[in-house]
């Protein structure tokens, strides 16, 4: 009886959203069903005869989902699909109520859904893409990420596992289950430039550092931890002479060594060439010749933004999904390979569907736009504000857009004829399609309207090449010596850089060049013993418990030096699991364990452990700062100050949960130590308390030598402060 109410839920949702709201019924109808028969996708499993699989990862998950329903269809199958992206259980449900028969289900499943969607599904396949940082305040760590993975696969024992072997979050995946494994992999070095942020460069099992023969990007490569033997297995299905250009990608593929077919495709980029090669493995799984496999992928042209080219105002223009670092940095490269003048825009929401958070800008290599010729960038979104301000510090001035259309028009006149590239995350997707899909259908009236906008207006905000740029000086401070020089010792960036903590010494070190200072950014890894004596800025960032296990040992080593330090006034930034580490004692994972003694404070684990954390966005009043102070905090220690430390600032209207969630305090602070839960960076949107750092590092240095020092000059903060009233207007907070 309820499954029968259930499809007749499901049936009545389907045609009322078609037909009185206009809307897609990608999700309402299942979801509506699994209320009344929480074991729907159990009973509609019979819909679909001969098998099903499974799509999952961090990066992929649709185009791949779709080019394996292409491909069945391509050998004369019929497909039960989540074709749009619906991947949570109430997507797969609705795709198996409008299907009613079908011989292969082809779903695609969000990480943290699959131990709800593989239980009742028992799929024949689970393809495991690959796993990526991504919504840090939704999904949590990515050890988490796996356990869940783990569970599903747990589940259901006859499923076969086909994975990434060239992602050591793949593999550990892999080695702790019980299923049948078929592994892929790309079978040599393509030679690609690597970004300064990965997410994984430790053992899997023990903790150790990674040996990598070769890095294709992020974490996936050819791996080995010299301490344990876990390693990249051989895969049974390889990529070899894989071709990457700007022309597409081509490869071949084997299977145990033997020649199973060729793909050439004009889609472009190393992670297309995983997504191409996933497809074939997974596709060979389900015994489906490898010229249907050709045939789809050569006919691809995807249709939901992903990927998606339009031809507007006579230019090419491309749509493509970005939600996290990786996947960001892989489409970097498709813009700065355009073989001619070109335009990108960048749409960043941060709606719960993308995750609140947008510390992960911080992570993505956005220098290596600044240094591509006849390029003009502009930042979109709802946190456009945010958007400008990371690409200010990576040497880009880019102009603030309203949307697709705005965007178009002035790209029309900063570079008249060049190739568009509009990269957008989640929620902003959809609205900058409509409005690409509205623009190419009138092509005419758009543009009339370019050939309207305002030439000068529109290129004043683009990249100037005559602007300072990071790492570049603009007129030097008039009270500063010539020689003046800080050094900013930023300890463990390859472990503890979990929210884009490194943006802050980022931005240190532009705001000191900016006024004429010299300044000399000393990268410390825990293989080295750090000469304190040498500082004048020292940061510390906070990681996942894995890398802050790793972390931990070289810091209490130092200990008894980085207390000298803070004693001699040396000026210190620590940030989220960097505050903890600094006190008597902190938590690594659930446990209590000793800190470096630095701050009077200690850490205590919150009733429920672990997952309940103190999530959100946070203003507060702190005397570093005339305007509030904003960030984003998700930290499951609970904080407590002593009588030694004051607080960093005190929350705002109840504006964030602050230490602890009950005192409306955050962070500390004693004698030069900042410490505090904000991230995001920290000093992205608050210029006064970077300054007031880098000040106090100069009284200190040039006391030392017997010279004065006055205030520093002002800078352009007007981006900075924009971001920073945004937020502002976002709390309801008033500003003067």
């Amino acid at each position: 009886m309820r499954f029968g109410l259930a499809k007749t839920v499901g049936a009545v949702a389907t045609w009322a959203l078609a037909n009185v709201a206009h809307r897609p019924a990608a999700n309402f109808p299942g979801k509506a069903g699994l209320v009344v028969d929480p074991n729907l996708i159990t009973h509609l499993k019979p819909r679909v005869s001969e098998g099903t699989i499974v799509v999952v990862g961090t990066n992929g998950k649709t185009t791949v989902t779709n080019l394996l329903a292409d491909a069945l269809e391509a050998s004369g199958k019929t497909v039960a699909c989540n074709r749009t992206g619906a991947n949570l259980d109430s997507g797969v449900a609705s795709a198996l109520l409008h299907a009613r028969a079908a011989d292969w289900g082809v779903f695609e499943s969000d990480e943290l859904w699959l131990a709800k969607i593989v239980p009742q599904l028992q799929p024949d396949f689970v393809v495991l893409l690959n796993l990526f940082r991504d919504q840090l305040d939704r999904a949590g760590e990515i050890d988490h990420v796996q356990q869940r993975i783990a569970e599903a696969l747990a589940s259901s024992p006859d499923t076969v596992l086909v994975y990434n072997a060239d992602d050591p979050f793949c593999q550990a995946i892999a080695d702790r289950s019980t299923n049948e494994r078929r592994p892929f992999g790309i079978s040599e070095d393509l030679g690609l430039p690597q970004n300064k942020v990965a997410d994984s460069g430790l053992c899997q099992a023990c903790d150790a550092e990674l040996d990598y023969a070769w890095r294709q990007y992020g974490q996936l490569g050819s791996y080995r931890c010299p301490r344990c033997g876990f390693a990249r297995v051989e895969p049974t299905y390889r990529a070899c002479g894989v071709q990457l250009d700007g022309r597409g990608v081509t490869f071949n593929v084997l299977r145990h060594g033997t020649t199973v077919g060729r793909v050439v495709t004009s889609l472009t980029g190393a992670y297309m060439a995983y997504n191409l090669l996933a497809t074939c493995a997974a596709a060979d799984c389900c015994n489906i010749p490898f010229e249907c496999v050709g045939r789809a992928i050569r006919a691809f042209a995807p249709e939901n933004g992903r990927l998606q080219a339009y031809r507007i105002g006579g230019r090419n223009a491309l749509l493509n999904l970005a939600k996290n670092p990786v996947g960001l940095n892989q489409n970097l490269r498709i813009v700065a390979d355009a073989p001619g003048p070109a335009a990108v825009a960048f749409f960043i929401n941060d709606k719960e569907a993308d995750g609140h958070d947008v510390s992960w800008l911080w992570d993505v290599d956005f220098e290596e736009l600044a240094a591509v010729d006849d390029l003009a960038v502009f930042a979109g979104g709802i946190r456009r504000n945010d958007l400008q301000v990371r690409l200010k510090y990576a040497g880009i001035n880019a102009a603030l857009v309203d949307g697709a259309r705005d965007f178009a028009r002035k790209a029309a006149c900063a570079k008249p004829g060049a190739d568009l590239f509009l990269i957008a995350n989640y929620t902003a997707l959809p609205g900058v399609k409509a409005e690409l899909d509205e623009m190419a259908h009138d092509e005419g009236a758009f543009v009339a309207v370019a050939h309207d906008a305002e030439p000068p207006a529109a290129r004043a905000h683009v990249r100037d090449a005559e602007a300072p740029t990071r790492g570049q000086t603009a007129s030097p401070a008039s009270h500063l010596r010539p020689h003046a020089k800080l050094t900013i010792v930023h300890l463990y960036p390859e472990l503890l850089n979990l929210y884009g903590d490194g943006g802050n010494v980022t931005i240190l070190a532009d705001r000191a060049r900016r006024r004429g200072i010299d300044v000399e950014v000393v990268r410390a890894t825990r293989a080295e013993l750090v000469d304190f004596s040498r500082a004048d800025i020292v940061f510390l960032g906070g990681g996942p418990d894995r890398k802050q296990r790793a972390a931990s040992q070289s810091l209490l080593e130092q200990a008894a030096a980085l207390r000298d330090y803070v004693e001699d006034d040396g000026v210190l930034l620590a940030i989220c699991g960097g505050f903890q580490i600094l006190g008597r004692t902190w938590l690594l994972g659930d446990e209590a364990v000793p800190g470096l003694g630095v701050l009077d404070i200690e850490t205590k684990r919150a009733e429920g452990g672990s997952h309940n954390r103190l999530v959100g966005n946070v203003a507060l009043e702190s005397p570093l700062a005339k305007a509030p102070v904003v960030g984003y905090e998700n930290h499951a220690g609970r904080t407590f100050l002593g009588p030694r430390c004051e607080p960093f600032g005190r929350v705002i209207n109840r504006h964030g949960k602050g230490n602890n969630g009950q005192d409306g305090l955050d962070g500390a602070r004693y004698r030069n130590v900042v410490a505090t839960y904000l991230h995001g960076p920290l000093l992205a949107k608050n210029p006064e308390v970077a300054d007031w750092l880098i000040e106090q590092a100069l009284i200190r240095r040039f006391s030392k030598e017997g010279l004065p020092v006055t205030p520093l000059d002002g800078l352009d903060d007007s981006a900075e402060r924009a971001a920073n009233a945004f937020m502002c207007a976002k709390l309801g907070i008033r500003t003067e």
